[in-house]
């Protein structure tokens, strides 16, 4: 640790003692920071939500970087969203504050945010991985790296065993495949079973509305829209005023314990917000994801990937269709970017297939007498989990 973060510290731990001495309230209380200028609603707006975090919370610290407004908490003095940034940069390298709420960050590769909301169903809170940010630049890989963000956030949150869904988006059964065989190596993960008839790890859009698992892996983009609609649905889009906002930004090595807010966040979700900051600082969340990491690694998570996210080599060969005939079986759990080589893939064993599409997803059809030894193909293939 360098001379300056020790003296920051030292300064942190003085002002923390005179401020428990004047309150009478002592315990090492969180720092958080939130940016002032960028918001859709104003400067009034984003005060008002620090100002309603730091009343409701006693273990909290609100500080304020933007331009000199009139209130008790503290303010740093900056002008601009660029020097916003630079100096919230600076405060949270230095350890001068814990975690900073921010609108429109850049993350670097490999960083996605997690976020919370409420569900309207049965009001229970639960976590969508991810939000904003790119976990990684393969879709199936980004998603399994999602899940693992989720699970990480929620430990943080105090949930010792999350239980974890797939949302129904391209690539969730390669996710699903992935994960179960993380866990078969060890990795301890619980799933969640959607609400649904038939079951399954893989969630529908009702499972959405219910919160049915505790954390909701999905795309980052599909992440991104599911906040702006769970935050604004009350309000016709224009105000965010439900959930926690998009979260904090979260990978295997980054320190910086940055949140994320929409610029249409309002002054109940910017409250929240700060309190999510808080919470996951306290639950010591960069300290988790590297725990995390070092157990998925141990259950061979990059052979596991490697396997997944290989690039499909183009078959030059030609494959032969065989003789048409009656396809009334039916095998659900193909990935839809994998469909039409799995049914070439059956072709190839001299077992006609064709590709369809259920309520539940896509689906390789077959004769009712080829539905077992066409799931034994396709499971050797990591088609089907």
């Amino acid at each position: 640790m360098s001379d300056q973060n020790i003296k920051n510290m030292i300064g942190k731990t003085l002002y923390n003692i005179a401020d428990a001495i004047e309150s009478g309230e002592f315990g090492d209380k969180t720092r958080v920071a939130i940016t002032l200028l960028g918001s859709e609603h104003g400067v009034e707006n984003v005060l008002k939500g620090a100002e309603d975090a730091q009343a409701e919370n006693t273990d909290l610290e609100v500080v304020l970087i933007g331009p000199k407004v009139e209130t008790d908490l503290k303010v740093y003095e900056v002008n601009t969203e660029d020097e916003q940034h630079k100096k919230m940069e600076e405060l949270l390298d230095s350890k001068e504050i814990d975690a900073c709420v921010t609108m429109h960050y850049n993350f670097p590769i490999g960083v996605s945010t997690v976020g919370r909301v409420v569900t309207p169903g049965l009001g229970k809170e639960m976590i969508i991985a991810t939000t904003t940010g790119t976990s990684s630049t393969k879709r199936v890989e980004a998603m399994i790296k999602n899940g693992l963000y989720g699970v990480i956030t929620a430990k943080a949150l105090g949930n010792k065993s999350p239980k974890v869904g797939i949302l129904n988006v391209d690539g969730a059964r390669q996710v699903e495949t992935a994960l179960k065989e993380l866990k078969e190596n060890g990795y301890e993960i619980e799933f969640s079973e959607s609400k649904r008839a038939d079951g399954g790890v893989v969630m529908r859009g009702n499972d959405l509305l219910t919160g049915t698992p505790d954390v909701m892996i999905t795309d980052t983009l599909t992440g991104n829209l599911l906040m702006k609609i769970f935050s604004s649905f009350t309000t016709g889009g224009s105000f965010e005023s439900l959930g926690y906002g998009y979260g904090p930004g979260v990978a295997e090595d980054y320190d910086r314990k940055i949140l994320i807010i929409s610029r249409a966040s309002g002054s109940p979700v910017i409250k929240n917000a700060i309190k999510y900051a808080k919470e996951v600082s306290q639950g010591k969340i960069t300290k988790i994801a590297k725990e995390e990491f070092a157990k998925v690694k141990k259950a061979k998570y990059e052979e596991v990937i490697g396997k997944l996210t290989k690039e499909k080599k183009e078959d030059t060969q030609e494959v032969k269709m065989p003789e048409k005939e009656v396809v009334t079986g039916s095998i659900a759990g193909i990935d839809i970017m994998d469909l039409e080589d799995a049914v070439k893939e059956l072709w190839k064993e001299n077992i006609y297939a064709e590709s369809g599409m259920g309520c539940t997803g896509p689906m390789v059809m077959v004769s009712e007498a080829n539905v077992e030894k066409s799931i034994e193909i396709l499971k050797s293939k990591n088609y089907v989990s």
